[in-house]
Formats: C-alpha cells, sequence, structure tokens
C-alpha cells in the first residue's frame, strides 16, 4: 500500500482504470440510455481514458510546472489528454472529474487519506458543474449525494 501518491502511481492509476474500463467497454455501453440508447459510453470512456494515457506517456521527463509537484503534474497531465480527447458527454465529464481531481492535489507536498478525499470531492463538484442539469442514465446519475 502507498503511504503517499506520486507521479508513478498515477501512472499506475490511469493504466490500471483504463484496463478496467476495456473490459467493462460492452457492459457500459449496454448501460447508457439518455438522451437516447446509443450505446457508446463504454466506448467514449475507454478513448477519453486512452488519451489521457497517451498525454502522460509523452511527457514522462518533464518537469513540473512552478508550484505543482510531480504527481500534480502527472495528473494536469491527465487531465488535458482527457479533455482534448474527450469523446460524447461522458467523456467530457470524466475530463473535468480528473481536473477537479488534479487541482485539489496539485500543490499538495504529500497525498494521504484526507487529501485524496478532498481531491475526489473536488473532482465530483467540478463535473456537475460542467452539466447543466444532471439526470439519471447519465455518467452523474441522480445528482450530488443522491
Amino acid at each position: 500500500m502507498l503511504d503517499t501518491l506520486d507521479a508513478a502511481a498515477v501512472r499506475r492509476w490511469c493504466a490500471g482504470g483504463l484496463a478496467a474500463l476495456k473490459r467493462h467497454q460492452g457492459e457500459i455501453d449496454q448501460l447508457n440510455v439518455y438522451p437516447v440508447p446509443d450505446g457508446d459510453t463504454g466506448t467514449n470512456l475507454v478513448l477519453t481514458l486512452t488519451s489521457a494515457q497517451q498525454a502522460l506517456a509523452m511527457d514522462l521527463d518533464t518537469l513540473p510546472e512552478s508550484g505543482s509537484t510531480a504527481h500534480g503534474h502527472a495528473l494536469r497531465l491527465m487531465a488535458q489528454g482527457a479533455l482534448l480527447g474527450a469523446r460524447g458527454n461522458s467523456g467530457v465529464i470524466l475530463s473535468q472529474i480528473l481536473r477537479g481531481f488534479a487541482d485539489e492535489i496539485a500543490g499538495l507536498p504529500a497525498v494521504r487519506g484526507r487529501g485524496l478525499a478532498a481531491a475526489l470531492e473536488s473532482g465530483a463538484a467540478a463535473a456537475y458543474t460542467a452539466v447543466a442539469r444532471p439526470v439519471e442514465g447519465t455518467v452523474l446519475e441522480r445528482g450530488r449525494g443522491g
């Protein structure tokens, strides 16, 4: 178990998340019902997170920008890659979750339980802010706390 989040852990987390999405892509595609059952949410999430992972892979040796930690830099790369490669509403929502998460902990020297919890809350808040009216059948489902 990690004591704190570092850039290598961010890369492993991204790869692990992408692998899990790929394993369940078909199931997620079948869940999509809003606004029409177009069956592409799993595919859109896989493509979006693939872009995030590619952004991470292309920038392994770049130093973090001023005021950011190595893990914060890696998370911001993920968020930027996800936004630039976002597919569908679910991809945009995922990119906003990653952005909110990254913004919360980019400057923390060590990310432990409370910092991680705050980053998850910030990611959720960013996602809800990006959508005017979250409805059932979307990635956001029933609204905050629902």
